[in-house]
């Protein structure tokens, strides 16, 4: 997890919560598209042209996911486990 100091957090959560406000009014199916278009146009404005500034964002992509599947899907994956059983 991006582990940015608390009095830091403010400085970006009112535009999180705005997007995801635009993103929960959208039809469920154009949600990851226009989530890829968010995520796609921040990196491209963050990242200029370089390969080193392209590697960089691919590693931070990576570490999300993985950060992602971390502390989001395996937690669900372990409560489902434990509510019906794992895979024989």
């Amino acid at each position: 997890m991006p582990y940015i100091k608390r009095e830091k957090r403010p400085l970006y959560k009112a535009e999180i919560e705005s997007l995801v406000k635009k993103l929960e009014n959208q039809p469920l199916m154009e949600q990851d598209g226009d989530l890829n278009y968010i995520v796609t146009s921040i990196l491209k404005l963050v990242y200029k042209p370089r390969y080193f500034n392209y590697n960089r964002a691919l590693g931070v992509i990576e570490a999300i996911k993985q950060e992602y599947y971390r502390r989001v899907v395996a937690p669900y994956e372990d409560k489902k486990i434990m509510d019906n059983g794992d895979v024989p």
